[in-house]
Order: structure tokens, then sequence, then C-alpha cells
């Protein structure tokens, strides 16, 4: 059984369907991408999938019970992490306060929150970092200030939205190896983009959704190769030569 698993989500905005049943699954230890252009029914998708918005019809389970009508919140409690778009540190607060700020909430001592934070911040090479303000962090530091914050709660899969957004290539690089790193934990990961090059370097299966239904999915070489993708979704001068 998948760790995660999306059967028939519907969801209708102003009579008009933008999202007509999109499935998909993830498993434990895997990378999968959910992509598609702008209004394609992705970002919906995903948040229908998060608990952010409730579907019209659909379900999804997680972990083998059923969280479809479930808050966000309620979510995250089942180990369901998320990473939001914008950025969501507390700017005034040092990088160590932003993970202690979340670990006070965490059946913990003193200590204990102490080290957790301390362990983040140096899994995320962020040590550096621990007592300046988060507002002085580059953009690539927030970043991972905010994964590291993500993980707090040992979540069993981290969602992703738009993870490499306003990123500078290097730094796009440094966030893709910290991502693939999380598998080894036995984290699994769902990322939503809309740059299927930089997404698909670090997907194991991706899905491509396409005027609010699935497309097409598969692994990275599948995607690119198929002609209704490349029609629909890829623009011509895509080559994806590092995916053979």
């Amino acid at each position: 059984m998948p760790l995660l698993e999306v059967q028939g989500l519907v969801k209708s905005y102003n009579g008009r369907r933008v999202v007509d049943d999109v499935a998909f699954t993830v498993g434990e230890g895997e990378i999968v991408g959910l992509l598609g252009r702008n209004g394609a029914g992705k970002t919906t998708s995903f948040r229908m999938t998060i608990g952010m918005i409730t579907p019209e019809a659909g379900q999804v389970t997680f972990n083998g019970k059923d969280v479809t009508m479930l808050p966000m919140y309620r979510h995250a409690l089942s180990g369901m992490g998320y990473l939001a778009q914008e950025p969501s540190v507390f700017q005034r607060l040092s990088c160590q306060d932003n993970l202690l700020a979340v670990l006070e909430l965490q059946a913990m001592t003193k200590v204990e929150r102490k080290a957790r934070a301390a362990q983040l911040l140096a899994q995320f090479h962020l040590e550096h970092k621990a007592g300046e303000e988060a507002r002085t962090c580059s953009g690539g530091e927030r970043r991972r200030l905010e994964i590291a914050r993500a993980l707090i709660n040992r979540p069993k899969i981290l969602m992703l939205d738009e993870p490499f957004a306003a990123v500078d290539p290097h730094t796009v690089e440094d966030l893709q190896e910290e991502v693939r790193k999380l598998t080894s934990e036995g984290i699994s990961v769902l990322v939503t983009d809309h740059n299927v090059q930089q997404t698909l370097r670090i997907c194991d299966r991706a899905y491509i959704i396409h005027e609010g239904r699935n497309l097409k999915d598969g692994d990275p070489k599948m995607i690119i190769n198929d002609p209704a993708v490349r029609n629909a979704y890829l623009a011509s001068t895509f080559r994806g030569d590092e995916f053979d």
C-alpha cells in the first residue's frame, strides 16, 4: 500500500471544473512530482491533498487512514509536513529561535529542544546563522531553514509547494541535494512545481496534470519522451538529454 494515495479528486470554481478525477500515489521513501502549467489544476490538487482546500469528490488516504475531510493541522499531526511557496520564517527571530518556537509545542525538555534545533541547523548547514535574525538569510538559507522547521515533527512525508521559486540556479542544486537526502531518512516527498527540468532531476516518478486531469505519469525519461506531454507541456526547445 502506498504511503499516500489520492483518488478521484474533483474541484470546481465559478461553475468551471478545475480538477477532474485527479489521482496519484507516493510510496515510502519516494520523491514524486506533481507537474503542470499554471492553471492546469496541480496546485489545487496539491492543496486538497494537504487539507488546505476541501474537495467536492475523491479521497485522500495517508498512512492507511482516510484524511480527506480533515483540516490541515490534523494532516500535520498525522505526519504530513508542509513547506509553503511563500516565505514563512519569522524575520525578526534568530534562525535558532525560528526552530525553538515550533519545538516549544513538542513534549521535550529544554535541553532536548535545543539539541534538536542544533541538529537541524547542522543538517542544513546553518550553524553559522544560528544566532542571526532570519531576515539576514539569503534565499537559499531561508529555504533550508524552512525545510528544517518542517522536519521538526519528524514527518513521514514532506509536501513541497514550488520549493525552487525565486532561488538562484546554484542554490537550487544545493536544495535538490538536501531533498534527495531526506529519502535516506525514510521521508517521502511530494513536490509541485512549474519548472519541469529542475523538478524531474530529483523525482523517482512524476505526474503531469493538464486541463484538470491526469495526462501522464512515469519516471523522468518516460515523461519527457511522451508525445502528449511534449505537445501539452514541454517547450519545443526542451532537450532533456540529462535524463537519457
